[in-house]
């Protein structure tokens, strides 16, 4: 049985069930979050139902709702997407679709949360992140939270009418070992 909620200093995570497909919807949506993400075309209920059907359902995604803890609300999603058993790794996701909970730390404190997930309950060795390389504040946040460069792509991506770099930042499991010793 997979873990149900992951307790942290100012936020919980709880696994995303078809009941906040609504909130999903909205915040995916919103221009502060798709302007940050690779895939910006408009999100759907059928897309998102969709989602479920074969990624969540399927194994392949694991996706919690981040949480803050003392009011419960809802405030974004966290993810790990194309769970890849034969070399244990995966890609790591997030958004959060509240204005009012940005620059609060609750981004970094669900990487952190979510790296230790992957780790420990997944059985993972490899996190990785794809990340808009004009996005500082993601950067700096999946830093503080134990990701680390591995790779620059010039023009890798072409949004919003012109090409853009995008950064691969990874966490090993290795690397946390180290951290705790």
């Amino acid at each position: 049985m997979k873990c149900l909620k992951i307790e942290g200093k100012d936020i919980y995570l709880r696994l995303m069930n078809r009941e906040d497909t609504d909130n999903i919807i909205r915040w995916r949506n919103k221009e502060i979050v798709f302007r940050n993400f690779i895939y910006q075309k408009p999100f759907t209920r059928e897309g998102h139902e969709n989602w479920i059907k074969t990624m969540i359902d399927t194994g392949k995604v694991v996706q919690f709702i981040i949480c803050e803890r003392e009011s419960g609300r809802p405030v974004g999603s966290v993810y790990l997407r194309d769970i890849d058993r034969t070399h244990n790794k995966a890609e790591y996701g997030i958004f959060i679709g509240e204005e009012d909970a940005l620059g609060k730390g609750y981004g970094t404190q669900a990487a952190s949360l979510m790296i230790k997930y992957a780790f420990e309950e997944e059985g993972l060795h490899k996190l990785m992140l794809r990340v808009l390389a004009e996005n500082d504040r993601a950067v700096r946040s999946y830093e503080k939270a134990g990701f680390v460069k591995e790779a620059y792509l010039r023009d890798e991506v072409f949004l919003e009418g012109r090409y853009r770099d995008v950064i691969y930042m990874a966490a090993l499991h290795e690397d946390e070992k180290e951290k705790s010793q």
